[in-house]
């Protein structure tokens, strides 16, 4: 029976993320990987949208992209229904925008998203740290897209602090994924025995707001060269100001200069990299949020 009160439907934006800083500081006795992480929510996003129905279901359109038990959207409404006794009956349409092997948090910021908004639509009364602690059982990103600002993330990526800084709002990232995608569990066991590539520079790079770096380029630049090819070439160009990829990839993203943020430039740089890189790269410029 269909409920008789409250919101008929409701759509929300899942953002995707980049790592601006990604350290590993070792393996945990639990298995998983310690980090730090600086994590910033962009103006890329999935849309997903809730309407009441006899009972739960989730529907999506984009090729590969799971509609089962198996999606993690289904996974999160299975948890708040178990946590809170809710029947959680909506549909779910889940429009992808952000690619997914990327790097990204796609699936993970939709998960997020499917809480955030069963805690309104249900009225649940959950408070962020509640719906966070409850996330982390099913990705160690998820988390941090309950709190839909930048963040500090630290343990296996449970340890969420929020943080406000100002530099951050406003900057554009050009994105560049190249069709295949990168194994995140596989780029964490490689950690260990990484290999620097000869004439890649692994190094911090400095910006405004502080360092941008990521530990994970090592161990998948050693099986993925052509990333390393990637950052080498956006480096050389004269509208990036800062390259790296983003979180275990496959997306690299080159922080643009004022030649870059120009009309024009970014579209000249994009050009240039599906010519001198690969004609089937996917590209978007995205704002920091």
């Amino acid at each position: 029976m269909l409920p008789d009160m409250g919101i008929e439907k409701l759509q929300k934006r899942a953002p995707a993320k980049v790592n601006l800083t990604l350290k590993v500081l070792g393996k945990r006795e639990d298995g998983f990987h310690a980090l730090e992480s600086l994590m910033v929510p962009l103006d890329l996003a999935d849309t997903l949208t809730f309407e009441r129905a006899d009972d739960y279901c989730l529907v999506c359109d984009t090729p590969g992209v799971p509609v089962d038990e198996s999606n993690l959207v289904t996974k999160a409404v299975r948890l708040f229904q178990q946590r809170t006794g809710k029947s959680c009956g909506w549909k779910v349409t889940l429009v992808k925008n952000v690619p997914h092997g990327a790097g990204l948090g796609g699936g993970s910021s939709d998960a997020a998203t499917a809480l955030l908004a069963l805690n309104e639509l249900e009225d649940a009364g959950i408070s962020n740290e509640e719906l966070a602690e409850m996330s982390a059982s099913l990705g160690s990103d998820i988390p941090f897209f309950i709190y839909e600002q930048a963040c500090l993330i630290e343990g296996r990526g449970e340890r969420v602090t929020p943080v406000n800084i100002p530099e951050l709002k406003g900057v554009q990232i050009l994105l560049l994924k190249p069709s295949f995608g990168v194994d995140t569990p596989e780029a964490y066991r490689r950690w260990a025995g990484e290999v620097a590539l000869p004439g890649v520079d692994y190094t911090a790079q400095s910006m405004p707001w502080g360092e941008v770096v990521n530990d994970l380029e090592k161990p998948v630049f050693e099986k993925h060269l052509f990333l390393a090819e990637m950052k080498i070439w956006l480096l050389a160009q004269p509208e990036v100001s800062a390259a790296m990829m983003s979180g275990s990839g496959s997306t690299m993203m080159a922080f643009l200069n004022d030649v870059g943020r120009k009309d024009g430039g970014v579209a000249d740089l994009l050009d240039r990299a599906r010519t001198n890189l690969d004609p089937t790269l996917w590209g978007e410029k995205v704002t920091l949020v």
